[in-house]
């Protein structure tokens, strides 16, 4: 059974800066393209970036794109997310989400994730 926890959210001042980790367990990290999405009440669930199995290609949402850096270490089974310059609107919870297709292309989509994290808290306030 695959696990995902995130770490690394909280309250930070607009233009700061915070880092996000997923740590994975459980399943084979190394062949699943991974993402993170964010979602506020009453909003439905929206794609921030994503990453290939090998870590060689990224995609990002348009408004994090020269702001945000997705990472990921397959030896240590752990994904990153870099957010900087930090913005009020982008006050969620972060998801880290494990892609259920075997090296596919990099989607967008929440339905083409199987296994969520429990998410954690960004607060930007202005």
């Amino acid at each position: 059974q695959v696990q995902l926890v995130e770490s690394g959210g909280g309250l930070v001042q607009a233009g700061g800066s915070l880092r996000l980790s997923c740590a994975a367990s459980g399943g084979t990290f190394s062949v699943h393209n991974m993402a993170w999405f964010r979602q506020t009440p009453g909003k439905e669930r929206e794609f921030v970036a994503s990453i290939s199995w090998s870590g060689a290609i990224t995609r990002y949402a348009d408004s994090v794109k020269g702001r945000f850096t997705i990472s990921r270490d397959n030896a240590k089974n752990t994904v990153d997310l870099q957010m900087n310059n930090l913005k009020p609107e982008e006050t969620a919870v972060y998801y880290c989400a494990k892609n259920r297709a075997l090296r596919g292309s990099l989607t967008i989509m929440p339905h083409d994730y199987d296994y969520w994290g429990q998410g954690t808290q960004v607060t930007v306030s202005s």
